[in-house]
């Protein structure tokens, strides 16, 4: 698999793909037998969730609501005997388990992917030094990262952080809402000097230590490209599409994320109920049609900064319940 060329080509949501076989084999998601590693992660501390484990959770939490999957395993007549079983969580896709660390007991999910998958090169680039210590790096912290040689598989441990990115913020908590949004432009730009895209930008892919702290996760789309000037992508499907990816036979990559990261800023404010009228000039220039006028990221986080300021200086800002932008649905 190359990581670096000037054309790319991303696979289609239907499955099938104009990239070539092996790209997709080792970029495809993993459905991987979990029980067959549940020792290797044991020997390295790590401790994945049993039929015990759940029955433990819904003990303390008796009036929390248990999916069907779950319910019919605990009410088997024989639940006690397969209390050592793995249990996952029907919530979460194939590829994804839940854990805890057994040195301290801290969460975890760990994310299956083929040794060779473009996430698992773009996870061990930002969460190795010396990048992994740069303060710009708002990678989620990744606890170890291990494979399985023989079937070419990779564990990615991360620290279990929440998607609900809103849930926690008084609505009129403007310096943190301010400081979120900062972290994540500021973590593109990081990417964008070290010749990283994420091609996958969207809110669902940024999620929240629920003590102020953002990080953007799913890197399955991510290219690299260090020795390329002027790199371009084709057949890209995504959440968040620009305009110029449904006209255009290669789109530079780097404007895509400019684009995506400004949707999904007027999407937060959205949700949120922010009503910014400086982020909807910054966003501006990041929406534009042409992507060769929309500004590179280290502008973007230039001109943030400067109105950043001025806006945390407000004690209260009023925050209209149906603001609504073009480029949000």
């Amino acid at each position: 698999m190359c990581w670096d060329s000037d054309i790319d080509t991303l696979p289609s949501p239907s499955g099938s793909s104009e990239a070539s076989l092996d790209d997709d084999d080792v970029n495809c998601r993993l459905k991987p037998y979990w029980s067959k590693y549940h020792c290797l992660f044991n020997a390295r501390g790590f401790h994945l969730e049993t039929v015990r484990d759940v029955k433990a959770y819904y003990c303390r939490l008796q009036q929390a609501p248990i999916h069907h999957s779950i319910a019919s395993i605990l009410e088997t007549k024989d639940g006690s005997s397969r209390d050592q079983e793995l249990c996952p969580d029907p919530s979460l896709p194939d590829n994804l388990f839940r854990g805890r660390r057994i040195c301290d007991g801290r969460p975890f999910i760990v994310k299956a992917v083929h040794s060779h998958s473009r996430e698992h090169e773009a996870i061990r680039f930002l969460s190795h030094s010396p990048l992994r210590d740069d303060p710009r790096n708002h990678t989620i912290p990744v606890l170890d990262i291990f494979e399985c040689y023989e079937d070419r598989v990779a564990f990615l441990v991360m620290e279990e952080w929440s998607s609900h990115l809103l849930s926690d913020y008084d609505p009129y908590c403007l310096d943190v809402f301010l400081s979120v949004m900062r972290q994540a432009i500021e973590h593109v730009a990081f990417m964008h000097q070290h010749r990283l895209a994420h091609l996958d930008i969207s809110i669902r892919n940024l999620v929240t230590n629920c003590k102020g702290q953002c990080a953007f996760i799913d890197f399955e789309l991510s290219r690299k490209y260090d020795s390329v000037a002027n790199p371009r992508i084709q057949g890209y499907r995504a959440t968040e599409v620009p305009p110029e990816c449904e006209t255009r036979e290669g789109c530079d990559p780097f404007k895509i994320d400019v684009w995506a990261l400004g949707v999904l800023i007027l999407r937060v404010c959205k949700l949120g109920g922010f009503h910014v009228p400086e982020l909807l000039q910054l966003t501006r220039p990041m929406l534009n049609d042409i992507p060769e006028h929309r500004p590179p990221m280290h502008t973007v986080l230039e001109t943030y900064d400067r109105m950043l300021g001025p806006l945390r200086q407000r004690q209260r800002i009023d925050y209209p319940n149906n603001h609504s932008n073009p480029h949000v649905n």
